[in-house]
């Protein structure tokens, strides 16, 4: 489609542009059509609709018959048959061959509207009937609000229709801002929830470890007496068998032996009666002979005593078995060792806080230990000689968060392990530290600029702290972002901390230690909308009195007595002035002072060290612009080192502007109701200075500052 077109007789050859659509004829409304056939544009149009009708139904091609017959060619994406238009443009030229030539025949109006249809309507391409028109830019308007009530973006001129006419919408920044707040928030309390898990986590990962160790040890225990139990009876068996065989052995090497004696008693007693059997056989003579004989032989044998006694008796002797060692044994099996001293662990980073603290131990044996015995005390000061009260709790697990004690205060801990045997020996002592106590910023000391703040505060413990951390938050950051600045390591009680132009802060302070971090200070509140500073009140002539705002400077005529004040290094006692604290911060600083027109004042800067037995502008150290009212008159006078050029002031200034511009080295002055340019001093000041006000005469000055520059002075 986006090839050249065809040259047609009439047209000239181009190309479609690429950023082109090719689109069917009837997009258009009728009426943008060329009405061809006035008279037939209903029927044509209806017929149109037909043959649309029919592509929708599948037909890719109208069937040529009966667009023939209307003499209509198809206005949809039809590929060309150059065959066939040949023959079209040949039956043309029949039809006028044969007398239809200014007729407005079939093929003649199939000519006439392909003509007006490619003048009218594009030009046509190689491959397919078709005409461009430029791709409509349908880019919708970005959502620019937000529907609360349906939590969907958005267009303004949606929200006056029905869907959302009723429904309370927000600008899309804000509702964007919204839900990144509420994102934040969800994520801030999953974070939390996290950590809650994590330790809840870690927690039975110490108990799960704790459990199985404890019962690995007593499965040890168990098989080792058991195995002792095994051995002691098999020892016992094999001694008893042993001392039953040597008895049986005694008894019957005894009963043989009886026996024996027995059977040669019998063959004795066998013989001898054989023996008088046979001489009661013989003759009479014989026989007397041989019973002398066997007289005192018979006499011999039956003197001989004869043992019928059994020398061991048949029965069985009940043999006790001693099993006592063997019950100590069983009974051993149930009793385990007393555990051996816990190693308490040092103290680790930022496990206390200002009430609490975790203290953690362990155990380097296989000990079985049922609870630990965990001792405290406040460490003793050397200094008091008192002992301090000691505190025990039981626990079970090896470790344990002590509550309820002081902060940034130094504890000793020691731990004892027990078990049903009996308790262990004592642990090491360790000394652990809660975290300090929150700081108290001195909001009435607090000096800043549009560059920088000086802020001072009160570290609210009595024994030193390590560091401190001042967290800063933009007043125009959400509350749920966050910190949006950290300043850490700060060893003393202020800080000289650099801001950016025209916003306001909020500052809190915190204190840190071994022990961990204290909580959030009080917050003080900074605006860098120009230079802020209080009145020092240490400077402060004993004739002026200083307002509680810390702003305003009173002279009174009952305090306008005339007496010598002694000599100071900080208070002003011949010139009755007042110091102002500026930061130390070499920029741009403006203030203004309200004065009366009829009062005798000076305002200006001095350095830190000017003398204050002097008047101001008497000095090298000091510029000042000076007024004093004699005689109906104004007089300005412009000190410095006691010089002033004569400079003339026609309208008596009511509030006077002071620009002290450290970068360029100018000191300037100007009628702030006018904006009006008074006078500058050009001045190398090397030194750090402060403004100064005096009154010589009874009356009131106010201080404007923290006030942005107007444009006057800004462009000076």
């Amino acid at each position: 489609m986006e090839e050249e077109a065809e040259e047609e007789p009439g047209l000239g050859r181009s190309a479609a542009p690429k950023d082109f659509h090719f689109y069917h004829m009837d997009l258009y409304d009728s009426e943008d059509r060329l009405q061809l056939f006035p008279g037939d544009s209903s029927r044509i149009r209806r017929e149109v609709t037909q043959a649309e009708d029919d592509r929708e139904l599948g037909d890719e091609f109208v069937d040529e018959h009966r667009l023939g017959t209307l003499g209509y060619p198809s206005y949809g994406m039809r590929r060309r048959d150059p065959g066939r238009e040949q023959r079209d443009w040949g039956e043309a030229a029949e039809a006028e061959d044969l007398g239809y030539g200014g007729g407005q025949g079939p093929l003649d109006q199939c000519q006439d509207l392909r003509e007006a249809y490619r003048y009218t309507h594009g030009r046509a391409s190689e491959e397919y009937e078709c005409y461009v028109i430029p791709e409509e830019e349908d880019e919708e308007e970005p959502a620019d609000v937000f529907c609360i009530t349906c939590k969907t973006p958005v267009r303004t001129v949606e929200k006056d229709f029905d869907t959302h006419k009723e429904h309370e919408v927000t600008p899309i920044n804000k509702a964007l801002e919204h839900a990144k707040d509420e994102i934040h928030k969800n994520m801030c309390k999953l974070e939390q929830q996290i950590i809650e898990m994590e330790n809840f986590a870690s927690h039975l990962e110490e108990v799960f470890i704790t459990v199985e160790e404890n019962f690995g040890r007593q499965e040890q225990n168990f098989e080792c007496h058991y195995n002792g139990i095994l051995e002691t009876l098999a020892q016992k068996y094999e001694e008893k068998i042993q001392a039953l065989g040597e008895k049986k052995r005694e008894k019957l090497e005894a009963l043989y032996g009886q026996l024996v004696s027995c059977g040669e008693n019998l063959d004795a007693c066998r013989e001898l009666m054989e023996t008088v059997e046979e001489m009661c056989h013989e003759e009479k003579v014989e026989f007397l002979k041989d019973a002398v004989a066997m007289t005192d032989r018979l006499g011999k044998f039956l003197k001989t005593k004869t043992d019928v006694e059994l020398s061991a008796q048949p029965e069985f002797e009940d043999q006790t078995l001693d099993f006592s060692d063997v019950e100590q044994l069983m009974d051993a099996i149930n009793t385990i060792p007393a555990p051996s001293a816990p190693v308490i662990n040092p103290q680790a980073p930022n496990s206390a806080t200002g009430s609490s603290v975790r203290v953690c131990w362990s155990l380097y044996s296989d000990d079985t230990v049922e609870s630990y015995l965990l001792s405290y005390r406040p460490v003793q000061d050397s200094s008091s000689g008192k002992d301090e009260a000691e505190f025990t709790m039981t626990v079970k697990e090896t470790y344990c968060s002590v509550t309820n004690l002081e902060p940034n205060t130094q504890y000793e801990f020691w731990v004892i392990a027990q078990n049903r045997t009996g308790p262990s020996p004592c642990s090491e002592h360790a000394v652990y530290m809660t975290a300090p106590s929150p700081p108290s910023i001195k909001t009435e000391a607090i000096r800043s600029c549009e560059e920088a703040a000086l802020i001072c505060w009160e570290s609210g413990n009595l024994n030193p702290v390590d560091s401190y951390t001042v967290e800063l938050i933009q007043a125009e950051t959400p509350e749920a972002s966050g910190v949006t600045e950290s300043v850490v390591g700060i060893p003393t009680c202020e800080s000289l901390i650099q801001l950016q132009p025209r916003h306001s802060y909020t500052i809190y302070v915190r204190a840190l230690n071994v022990g961990g971090t204290s909580a959030r200070s009080e917050p003080a509140t900074v605006h860098t909308t120009g230079s802020y500073f209080q009145l020092n009140k240490d400077t402060c002539h004993p004739w002026l009195t200083i307002s509680e705002d810390g702003f305003t400077v009173v002279r009174s005529e009952k305090k306008s007595f005339r007496r010598e004040l002694p000599p100071s290094k900080t208070q002003f006692t011949r010139c009755v002035a007042v110091m102002g604290n500026l930061i130390p911060v070499r920029g741009r600083h403006y203030w203004e002072v309200e004065v009366a027109e009829h009062m005798d004042y000076t305002v200006g800067v001095v350095c830190e060290d000017v003398p204050k037995q002097e008047d101001l502008g008497a000095n090298s150290l000091s510029w000042c612009m000076r007024h004093t009212f004699v005689s109906k008159r104004h007089q300005y006078e412009f000190l410095h080192n006691r010089t002033t050029p004569d400079i003339r002031i026609t309208v008596a200034p009511r509030k006077i502007g002071v620009l002290l511009d450290y970068e360029n080295s100018k000191l300037s002055f100007f009628n702030v109701d006018i904006a009006q340019h008074l006078y500058t001093f050009s001045c190398q000041l090397h030194q750090l200075v402060h403004p100064c006000f005096s009154l010589e005469k009874s009356g009131c000055l106010k201080i404007y500052n923290g006030i942005s520059m107007p444009k006057h002075v800004t462009f000076f």
